[in-house]
C-alpha cells in the first residue's frame, strides 16, 4: 500500500510538473484575431496617424503640432493671398473669377492624387454623398470668394471673410452638437469686431463697395461656416486622410465648375484671354494653387487635431496679416486704426487658445482680484495700527 501511495505521489507529482509546463508554456501563447477594420485594411494604424506633406505629426507632442501647423498655414497662405491679389490686378482678368477656380481645383486634384499615391492607405473611407457635399460648400466658398474679387478690392473680401467666426461656432452647434464656453464666444466677438474695424478703416482709401460682390463674399461666408465643421464631422467618423479629402473634394468640384461654366458659356472668352497671357494666369495660378495646397493641407491638420473653431481662429489671423501685407505691397494708406483693430484680434486668438487649455493657464478672477484687494488693505490697515 506505501508503495502503491508513493507511485501514485510520484504520478501527481509528474503531472503535476506537465501541467505546471504546459501552463508555463501557455502564458508564451498568444492567438489574436483582427477586427472587422483591421481585416478590412491592413494599414489602419496609418491612418490613425495626422500626415502632412510627408511629415508625421502623430510623433509629435500637442503644442508641437499647433506650432508646426499654425507656421505652414501662415508661410503658405500669406503667399497665396499675395498671387490671389496679383492675378486679380491684370488687366481685363476680373471678369474670369470661376476660371480660376476651375484651374485652382484642378492644380488641386492633381496634387492630392500625386501625394495619395506615395502613402500606403489608399483606400477611400469617406462616403461618396459626403464628398458631393463636401464638394459642393468648397465651390461655393472658394469659387464666390473668388469672383467677388472683381466687385471688391482684396481688403475688404478678406474683411468679409473674417466674420465668418461666429457662423461657424452656429454651425457647430447645429450641425455637432458643440456648446462653446464664455471664452470662445468673446474671442468670436473680439475677432470679428477688430476686423470689422477694419472696414471702418477701409474707408480711408475709398472702396468699391459693390452690392454684387457684397452678395457673393456673403453667400461665400455661408459656405465657409459650414464647411469647416462638415469636414471635421467626416474625417472624425470615418478617419479619412487629408490627401483623401482634399483629392475627392477638389476633383468632384472641378466638375461641378466645368458643367457650370460650359452651360453659361464662360468657358471660351476665358480660355481665349488667358491664352494671351499664359504667364500671369496660368503660371501665377499654379504658384498661387500650389502654395493654397499647401496651406490647405496644414488647415485639414488643424480641424483634425484641435478642431474646426480653433483652425478658423487661425486663419482669421493669418487674413488679418494678409490685410496688413497687402498694404504693404500694394501702396495702400496707412492709419493707425488698422493697429488697435489688430489688437482686438490678437486679444480674439488669445481667448480662444486660452479656452482650450484652461486648465493649464489659471487667470485670476475678478472675485479673486477683489478678495486680494480687500485682504491687503485689512494687512496695510493692521500695520499702521500696530
Amino acid at each position: 500500500e506505501e508503495q502503491k501511495e508513493d507511485n501514485s505521489s510520484t504520478e501527481c507529482s509528474e503531472l503535476g510538473i506537465m501541467d505546471l509546463k504546459f501552463t508555463s508554456s501557455r502564458k508564451y501563447i498568444s492567438i489574436s484575431v483582427p477586427s472587422k477594420s483591421q481585416t478590412m485594411s491592413p494599414h489602419i494604424k496609418s491612418a490613425d496617424d495626422v500626415v502632412v506633406l510627408g511629415m508625421n505629426l502623430s510623433k509629435f507632442n500637442k503644442p508641437t503640432q499647433f506650432f508646426i501647423c499654425v507656421s505652414g498655414v501662415f508661410m503658405f497662405y500669406l503667399i497665396y493671398g499675395y498671387l490671389q491679389e496679383l492675378i486679380f490686378s491684370v488687366e481685363g482678368f476680373k471678369p474670369f473669377g470661376w476660371y480660376l477656380t476651375l484651374v485652382q481645383f484642378g492644380f488641386y486634384s492633381i496634387f492630392g492624387l500625386i501625394e495619395l499615391q506615395l502613402i500606403q492607405d489608399k483606400r477611400r473611407r469617406i462616403p461618396g454623398k459626403t464628398y458631393m457635399i463636401i464638394a459642393f460648400l468648397t465651390v461655393g466658398t472658394m469659387g464666390l470668394s473668388n469672383t467677388s474679387l472683381g466687385y471688391l478690392n482684396y481688403p475688404t473680401q478678406v474683411i468679409f471673410k473674417c466674420c465668418k467666426l461666429i457662423p461657424v461656432m452656429i454651425g457647430g452647434v447645429f450641425i455637432q452638437g458643440k456648446r462653446y464656453n464664455i471664452a470662445d464666444v468673446s474671442a468670436a466677438l473680439c475677432m470679428s469686431l477688430g476686423l470689422i474695424w477694419f472696414t471702418l478703416a477701409d474707408s480711408t482709401v475709398a472702396p468699391n463697395f459693390n452690392l454684387t460682390g457684397v452678395v457673393l463674399i456673403s453667400l461665400a461666408l455661408c459656405a465657409d461656416a459650414v464647411i469647416g465643421n462638415v469636414q471635421e464631422k467626416a474625417m472624425k467618423l470615418h478617419n479619412g486622410s487629408n490627401s483623401e479629402m482634399v483629392l475627392y473634394s477638389y476633383s468632384i468640384g472641378f466638375v461641378y465648375i466645368l458643367f457650370g461654366l460650359t452651360c453659361t458659356s464662360g468657358l471660351s472668352p476665358a480660355v481665349t484671354f488667358c491664352s494671351k497671357h499664359p504667364v500671369q494666369t496660368y503660371g501665377y495660378a499654379f504658384l498661387f494653387s500650389l502654395t493654397g495646397y499647401f496651406g490647405i493641407s496644414f488647415v485639414l491638420a488643424l480641424i483634425k487635431i484641435f478642431g474646426a473653431l480653433l483652425a478658423v481662429t487661425v486663419t482669421t489671423g493669418r487674413k488679418a496679416m494678409t490685410i496688413v501685407l497687402s498694404f504693404l505691397f500694394f501702396a495702400k494708406p496707412f492709419t493707425f486704426q488698422y493697429v488697435w483693430s489688430g489688437l482686438l484680434v490678437v486679444l480674439g486668438i488669445f481667448l480662444n487658445v486660452y479656452s482650450k487649455n484652461m486648465d493649464k493657464i489659471k487667470l485670476p478672477s475678478l472675485h479673486g482680484l477683489w478678495k486680494k484687494s480687500v485682504e491687503e488693505r485689512k494687512t496695510r490697515t493692521l500695520s499702521q495700527t500696530v
